[in-house]
């Protein structure tokens, strides 16, 4: 099946060749774009092989490239994560959209976005959800504010046009905006100086404490961590169970990268109640590095590794729903302040946060923080 718009057919892709185009056309898009990060090659390829991807182990996907002619004009992803569309009821299931990729020309946008809804059609999902590089996690949404600077480690960034494209397909965004907050470490402030007194506080009454993992046992963290964003989020319009692949598959991402000393967890009696997970925000390297692509690439990645970045990424701030007011999230932020401070970190991201979440805006306030990128889902009935 596919579709057309006179000479514009969208394709699924069958061959090597045709995974390589799918996989090498961003740079077609991005190719004056200065704050694109190109994403690793590698690791894509690995994404969308259903023998390797992380997504494959609860859920199927298909892939699409736009042709005019013999030209390749755009990408897109369709997916069921079929670990959640078994919990949803008849009428209500709905699959992912993603991997979208096309010059600015809405007809291409509308055939790719058609076919990815024909295929969820198909499976019986009444509407579709994205974009995400399939995981939900990974790549979220469409950049609507924020274009002065690069997207860190797993955000997305997109052209202005995708927004009016998806829009006028049908595409509705969620209520809940996704925000990336900025808080500054390298100025010493009120708020610091009110936060350093609390958990001064805290630490005297010695009821909560802090760890690190250890990276030869981090497999034992796993179910851990899996507890503690099932039970963290919980309260989140349409939040579901993480699947215990995708929290491996995004440990072992950090893993790689991770220095343990910012990676927090907070027990209380011998209890895990919160994890505060600071990475390093690779993506001030990577951008230098064309996605290693080419060997050559391999030495403008090592020189930008050489240097430290700047930026610490904070993608979960878990605490127990119990746990909110006890003092928690206050420990993790003047901990890790102080360690990513020694560390010659000028500034924190935290990202992404739901624009409705009780907490985390809040508390990133209250740190002096402010909201740098927006970025929507949309979601597209089939």
């Amino acid at each position: 099946m596919s579709a057309s718009t006179g000479s514009l057919e969208v394709r699924p892709v069958r061959t090597a060749r045709e995974r390589r185009l799918f996989l090498s056309f961003p740079w077609k898009v991005y190719r004056d774009d200065p704050l694109w990060v190109p994403p690793l090659m590698g690791e894509h390829r690995a994404m969308i092989d259903p023998s390797r991807g992380s997504f494959f182990k609860h859920g199927t996907a298909e892939f699409f490239v736009a042709w005019r002619g013999d030209r390749p004009v755009g990408t897109v992803a369709a997916g069921e994560d079929t670990a959640i569309t078994a919990r949803q009821p008849a009428g209500m299931k709905e699959g992912v959209w993603g991997f979208f990729e096309c010059f600015d020309e809405f007809a291409v946008a509308s055939a790719l976005l058609d076919r990815a809804k024909a295929w969820c059609r198909a499976r019986g999902l009444a509407r579709m959800a994205g974009p995400f590089f399939l995981e939900r996690e990974d790549c979220y949404g469409i950049l609507v504010e924020g274009r002065d600077r690069p997207p860190v480690l797993l955000c997305g960034h997109t052209p202005p046009y995708y927004q009016s494209f998806v829009e006028r397909c049908g595409g509705v965004p969620d209520p809940m905006e996704s925000l990336a907050f900025e808080v500054r470490l390298d100025e010493d402030s009120k708020e610091w100086e009110k936060v350093g007194r609390m958990a001064e506080r805290i630490r005297r009454r010695g009821w909560i404490t802090l760890r690190a993992p250890i990276r030869a046992r981090w497999r034992d963290e796993v179910p851990v961590i899996k507890e503690l964003l099932d039970k963290a989020l919980a309260h989140l319009p349409g939040a579901m169970p993480w699947q215990p692949e995708t929290v491996e598959a995004l440990m072992r991402q950090f893993l790689r990268i991770a220095d343990l000393d910012l990676i927090l967890f907070a027990m209380v009696d011998g209890k895990n109640v919160g994890w505060f997970p600071g990475i390093p925000n690779v993506n001030e390297a990577l951008i230098h590095a064309d996605g290693l692509r080419f060997p050559w690439d391999w030495a403008s990645l090592a020189a930008g590794m050489l240097r430290r970045p700047k930026c610490l990424s904070v993608k979960s701030i878990l605490v127990l729903p119990e746990f909110w007011r006890s003092g928690v999230a206050v420990l993790f932020f003047d901990e890790m302040r102080r360690r990513a401070r020694a560390k010659g970190y000028t500034w924190v991201d935290l990202s992404l946060t739901g624009s409705e979440n009780p907490f985390t805006p809040d508390l990133a306030a209250r740190l002096g923080g402010r909201v740098y990128k927006r970025y929507r889902v949309y979601r597209i009935a089939t």
